[in-house]
């Protein structure tokens, strides 16, 4: 397979798994043409490679800057500004981790132990208050888990999974 056509399968590929992420598909492919960027690129260049106008390049390029995967490059003698990925793929996965759980995992929690002060003696009420406590509990075990995650080595991480699935 030719460079061209493996790149632009890899960005199109990104873009698609981008709806099951939960952010949107311009945002996954300028992030995925970031990181295989050999140099920094220019709003200019990530518009050109992927036929989108200026204001949904330079939108997902804040966001992306925003979650912390992507870093503006000043170019000596360039006016225009150049964005480069953050390449080291573990400490990537660590920052989209953080954000996640920031985003999803702790607002869901925060809403758990609002709900877990239910004051309702009833069958029903008690049935709610049982389940949504297991979830609450189940929740931030998947938090702790994350929270590891983060401040984890990658080899170490890694050695403990296998161990697990030994």
């Amino acid at each position: 397979m030719e460079l061209a056509l493996a790149k632009s399968k890899y960005l199109e590929t990104w873009g698609s798994l981008a709806k099951q992420w939960g952010i949107n598909r311009t945002m996954a492919q300028i992030h995925a043409l970031l990181l295989v960027a050999p140099k920094p690129m220019s709003a200019e260049n990530i518009m050109d490679q992927l036929q989108v106008s200026r204001g949904n390049a330079n939108m997902n390029l804040r966001a992306l800057i925003e979650w912390g995967i992507v870093e503006k490059k000043l170019i000596p003698g360039e006016r225009r500004e150049f964005f480069v990925a953050k390449k080291d793929i573990w400490e990537l996965f660590k920052q989209i981790g953080k954000e996640r759980r920031k985003r999803e995992i702790e607002p869901v929690i925060t809403a758990l132990e609002e709900l877990k002060t239910l004051d309702d003696k009833s069958l029903e009420g008690l049935e709610f208050k049982k389940i949504v406590t297991e979830i609450a509990s189940v929740t931030k075990k998947l938090n702790k888990i994350v929270d590891i995650a983060i401040q984890s080595d990658e080899h170490w991480l890694m050695g403990k999974m296998t161990d697990l699935l030994k």
